[in-house]
């Protein structure tokens, strides 16, 4: 985004005939950024040359989904119906992952029916599951282990997943326990260590502490995995303050650990490939005056962009015209929802805001329509794509008569 004569534009679009198309909120993608995202992510590890399976939670949309597989990327999926999506969007079974804690029955069988690249399993009962599944089917199914190493990410409790307090993975003891009651197994291949240690992570030291933890574990279970899946994370800068990954340091330490381990990396981006190509236009409604600050009332609300309510994160929030006029009031941006929690930040030294004006709420490609309700029975946005000058609508906004 950028802008021209104090004017926001998205590739070669104006913003404002966006609206005049469309009306708020509207979730809106750059295919460019996008692409853009890949192949940097690519670039970043090109002598790991790792396999690639985009984390379909942090954004599902079909249509997003089938450029993701345009441009050779696989799926990690953690639910029945994101296979199926990441099937139906055209992404090959071999380059499929699937996670999670809490697999159902039937989701297991689906996948060991479509052959996909392995299934992460997270404890003993689900490892018995499997073999279960797979004997009743003979078949030959290839599964990881989730690895839980203890490792802290540092970055917001409720998305960390590395350490021993969290529900995801295996403490060392029970991983090698699980590793020899796998290789006992007739039906079941033990193909890969997975972790995965957290979301937003912006240092490149929590994955070296991961990476030694797995190299010890690997040790003492005297096993040869065919793929080390190392999860994602990577967090992208949203207070537009240049605080990113070093992901020149991530990738080396990840060199060195493959000089001692002859595995093929696996990894499961989202938020890093998503997040920063889409915006999420919206309304001034009304500006209701405060004693000490002005509640901006937006026509988004915590149902569209759940982040800021569930997280406490911060989105930034742009004018579409830009003016010199500065308000002398601090603002605070808020939705129309009856919960407290509907608030997306407070901002000093904004520039005046009129009510009906347009603004932009930032980098919510990831964890934005994904996590969206229809909370207070209020209507999902639309959600489109842009191509240069061209406009895809990828999901139209539903109706309240939908609802019903």
């Amino acid at each position: 985004m950028i802008y021209k004569k104090n004017k926001l534009t998205i590739e070669k679009l104006d913003i404002d005939s966006i609206i005049k198309k469309y009306k708020t909120p509207i979730y809106c993608y750059s295919l460019a950024k996008i692409k853009e995202n890949i192949r940097n992510f690519k670039n970043y590890f090109k002598k790991i040359n790792p396999i690639v399976c985009y984390a379909v939670k942090a954004n599902s949309n079909l249509g997003i989904l089938r450029e993701i597989k345009k441009n050779n990327l696989g799926a990690d999926v953690v639910s029945g119906g994101e296979l199926m999506k990441a099937l139906k969007a055209g992404i090959k079974p071999k380059k499929i992952v699937f996670s999670g804690v809490g697999k159902e029955t039937e989701e297991i069988e689906y996948a060991i029916d479509k052959n996909i690249l392995l299934i992460n399993a997270e404890s003993k009962s689900e490892i018995l599951e499997i073999e279960k599944i797979a004997r009743r089917r003979k078949k030959y199914v290839n599964v990881g282990i989730r690895l839980n190493p203890n490792t802290d990410a540092k970055t917001l409790n409720q998305i960390s997943t590395g350490k021993k307090e969290n529900k995801f993975g295996v403490d060392q003891k029970m991983f090698l326990q699980l590793v020899k009651l796998v290789r006992k197994s007739k039906f079941i291949n033990l193909k890969c260590l997975s972790v995965h240690i957290g979301s937003q992570i912006l240092s490149d030291k929590p994955y070296q502490k991961m990476l030694n933890a797995v190299n010890k574990i690997i040790k003492k279970s005297n096993y040869n995995f065919e793929f080390i899946d190392l999860g994602g994370g990577m967090g992208i800068d949203y207070e537009h303050n240049n605080s990113k990954l070093n992901f020149k340091n991530y990738s080396q330490n990840i060199e060195r650990f493959l000089k001692t381990n002859n595995s093929k990396i696996i990894f499961e981006p989202g938020r890093s490939i998503i997040g920063n190509t889409a915006i999420l236009i919206t309304k001034i409604i009304y500006i209701k005056k405060g004693y000490n600050k002005d509640f901006i009332i937006l026509d988004t609300a915590m149902n569209d962009l759940m982040r800021p309510a569930l997280y406490g994160a911060k989105h930034k929030i742009i004018p579409i015209k830009k003016t010199n006029k500065k308000s002398k009031k601090s603002y605070e941006f808020v939705g129309p929802i009856c919960e407290s929690t509907d608030t997306f930040s407070t901002v000093k030294n904004y520039q005046k805001l009129n009510e009906k004006d347009y603004l932009i709420i930032c980098d919510v490609g990831a964890y934005g329509m994904s996590l969206a309700s229809n909370y207070n029975v209020r209507p999902k946005p639309i959600e489109i794509l842009v191509k240069n000058s061209k406009i895809q609508v990828l999901r139209k906004r539903e109706k309240i008569s939908e609802l019903m």
